[in-house]
């Protein structure tokens, strides 16, 4: 797992089936102050049975996670990184499911600072509201981006590319704000 200090961090998660709280992957993209990203994801024993829908999805089953860890092992050595950054998701899903995750597992529910990278493509690109949307896929094309869609610590590095490029094209207009991670503040109460 990356250590240091970053400008944010996205995450994102994959499912075994239909219920949010079956994570399968877990990966992280770790953004620089100098736009490097690092990259790491692991495979998590879901514990529960995976739908055929989503090994076709991800190509994520039973034999990939056969000897990975739990979530309730995995997520407590995670949180002393992504506590302390600004946290960014590709929609709302992510930050969801770990909080179905959490409440199956029995761990308390992280107070992190979650933003949307979604959001922050709506502001920067508009012109793709009604022309393929902001989607991953879609971006992808769009941006030109080169990532394996549909892994975990991909997509994550996917929605980190999209908030730099963002900034990049938002840099001194109207738009910037919406396009910038915000600094990270903890909430009260803690």
């Amino acid at each position: 797992m990356p250590e240091g200090d970053f400008q944010f961090i996205a995450l994102d998660v994959e499912t075994a089936c239909g219920d949010s709280a079956s994570i399968c992957q877990i990966g992280i993209a770790c953004v620089g102050y100098d736009e490097t990203i690092q990259t790491w994801s692991t495979y998590v024993d879901p514990q529960v049975a995976f739908a055929p829908f989503n090994i076709d999805l991800h190509g994520i089953g039973p034999d990939t996670v056969r000897d990975a860890h739990s979530f309730a092992q995995i997520w407590p050595g995670m949180m002393p990184l992504l506590s302390r950054h600004p946290m960014v998701q590709h929609s709302r899903f992510d930050e969801h499911a770990i909080n179905a995750a959490c409440k199956t597992h029995g761990l308390p529910l992280p107070r992190l600072s979650w933003q949307n990278s979604v959001s922050i493509a709506r502001a920067a690109w508009p012109e793709l509201i009604g022309n393929g949307g902001h989607g991953l896929a879609n971006l992808k094309k769009y941006l030109q981006l080169d990532f394996h869609h549909h892994d975990a610590g991909e997509d994550a590095r996917a929605a980190a590319m999209v908030v730099l490029r963002a900034q990049a094209v938002s840099g001194g207009t109207a738009a910037s704000d919406a396009v910038r991670v915000k600094p990270f503040q903890l909430s009260w109460p803690f």
